[in-house]
């Protein structure tokens, strides 16, 4: 576990992590609201070069962001208002799956179904409501991931 104190710390992170990603990559993000997935989403984003502006998918579910540098396209999901696994399905998440990175904020429970191998990060407050810190850990699950600490500094 890693804390990220302010939101510039956490987009940093996602900076950090966006190097060991490469397409055909799962990211699940958990947490409650508010808890910085959408800011680790846009150092994840920064890192690998995409277009943006990286933002909450919530009304649109699910964005893809073209690399600016001949790397793999990120494809951002708010699975938040998706209400089962049909859902999932629509969005055809497995036809990019192999060339993208996806990451997909509130996909616990639902898209695990995708991959065998994934990245689960999870992100809980550290401090109060006004509190920007942040605690985060990583949990790998196939050979892909056997290798990653549960801290990701």
């Amino acid at each position: 576990m890693t804390a990220a104190a302010t939101t510039e710390d956490m987009r940093a992170l996602g900076v950090r992590l966006a190097a060991r990603l490469r397409g055909g990559d799962l990211v699940i993000l958990s947490g409650p609201l508010g808890a910085g997935k959408t800011t680790l989403v846009q150092g994840i984003a920064e890192g690998l070069k995409v277009r943006g502006p990286i933002t909450s998918p919530t009304f649109v579910i699910a964005r893809v962001h073209p690399s600016l540098v001949d790397g793999p396209p990120l494809v951002h999901v708010d699975a938040y208002r998706l209400g089962g696994d049909l859902e999932v399905d629509d969005l055809d998440l497995d036809a990019s799956l192999e060339e993208s990175v996806t990451v997909v904020e509130w996909g616990e429970g639902l898209v695990e179904g995708l991959s065998d191998e994934r990245l689960e990060i999870h992100i809980t407050r550290s401090g109060g409501d006004d509190d920007e810190a942040r605690s985060v850990t990583l949990r790998g699950v196939g050979p892909r991931w056997a290798d990653t600490p549960s801290d990701p500094v």
